[in-house]
């Protein structure tokens, strides 16, 4: 089967892979153990590792906070239906999960849904992504908000910072939704009160200190990892942005969401999330059923793929150019731009 007939049956596809829907709950309470009590013998060793040497303690940060993001994989399932059969169990799983990840479940749901009804729409952009400008909407820019922008998008800022600000700052209020009723702010402000009581507790056990030292590093390594994959899913060169007119559903799936290959261990880790064209197009296919999609359809495999080496140069990536169909660096913005202005003349 030809990448062409793949890319244009994307609506049957959905139907092809409609039977992997079914989560088997065995297996969804199975891998929500292996995920969360590995996490909690390992917070607590790194409690304990403080009486040995801080370096430990931060040796023990990394596997801890990979678990922690796995967590948050589960939690990104429940919001999909996509880990038990009835509702509210997925509902009241991710709520849990949301005081463990810092991340209110109702809240994060709703703008995760605009998400993925909108991805790769031009008109729709702002609603849980990465914002993503044209090269001629940049052009159109003041000086001062191309640097805004260039700020924004660089690697030290967009791993480095805004991680930390979402989980711990951005996710304390319901940003985008303050006006959308009451049940955004029930979900934040119950996960804030949740989280203000779990921390009261462990605070009460260890101290103020220790607490910090053990929280810290796993909270900022978790979120900078969860938004690199967030953002190499969507990222990358031949990715797809399209106007309203031109955008489809189905196509922005598969041609839109990357499929991130990664090392076994790698690819458990963020619940191969990196399968990412298929779960955009199905969402409801539990996590755990991604890599038997492929197995069975191997067609899909080769669609949207990275290699972990690839994905490196996305990081630079910024700016959509309309004419290439392609996503660019700033340094390739200028070559770009001539090479449309010399199309047109």
């Amino acid at each position: 089967m030809d990448m062409e007939f793949v890319v244009g049956g994307a609506r049957a596809w959905s139907q092809i892979l409609a039977p992997y829907r079914t989560p088997r709950s065995s297996r969804s309470v199975f891998e929500l153990l292996v995920t969360a009590l590995p996490f909690v013998m390992l917070w607590a060793a790194m409690w304990a590792a403080l009486s040995v040497g801080y370096w430990l303690c931060l040796l023990l940060a990394l596997p801890t906070a990979c678990f922690l993001m796995r967590l948050f994989m589960i939690q990104h399932d429940c919001g999909h239906g996509a880990c038990f059969k009835r509702r509210a169990t997925n509902d009241w799983v991710g709520r849990v999960l949301g005081v463990m990840t810092w991340t209110p479940y109702g809240f994060w749901l709703r703008a995760h849904a605009l998400h993925h009804a909108n991805a790769g729409n031009l008109e729709r952009r702002g609603h849980g992504d990465i914002f993503t400008m044209t090269t001629d909407e940049y052009f159109a820019q003041t000086r001062f908000q191309r640097f805004v922008y260039r700020l924004y998008r660089n690697p030290l800022v967009m791993f480095g910072l805004i991680p930390t600000y979402l989980f711990v700052l951005h996710y304390r209020v319901p940003f985008g939704l303050m006006r959308a009723g009451w049940q955004p702010w029930l979900s934040v402000m119950g996960t804030n009160a949740a989280i203000a009581g779990v921390a009261a507790l462990l605070v009460w056990l260890m101290g103020l200190g220790p607490f910090l030292l053990v929280q810290s590093p796993v909270v900022v390594l978790s979120a900078s990892i969860a938004v690199w994959f967030f953002y190499v899913q969507h990222q990358y060169e031949d990715t797809l942005w399209a106007h309203e007119d031109d955008w489809s559903f189905h196509e922005a799936a598969l041609k839109g969401s990357s499929h991130y290959e990664l090392p076994p261990v790698l690819a458990w880790f963020t619940g191969y999330i990196g399968v990412h064209h298929v779960h955009h197009l199905c969402s409801r296919i539990p996590f755990y059923r991604l890599p038997e999609v492929l197995r069975d359809h191997p067609q899909l495999a080769a669609l949207g793929r990275l290699t972990l080496l690839q994905s490196l140069r996305c990081a630079t990536l910024a700016l959509w150019d309309e004419t290439g169909e392609r996503l660019i660096s700033f340094r390739e913005l200028r070559p770009a731009r001539e090479a449309a202005q010399s199309g047109t003349s």
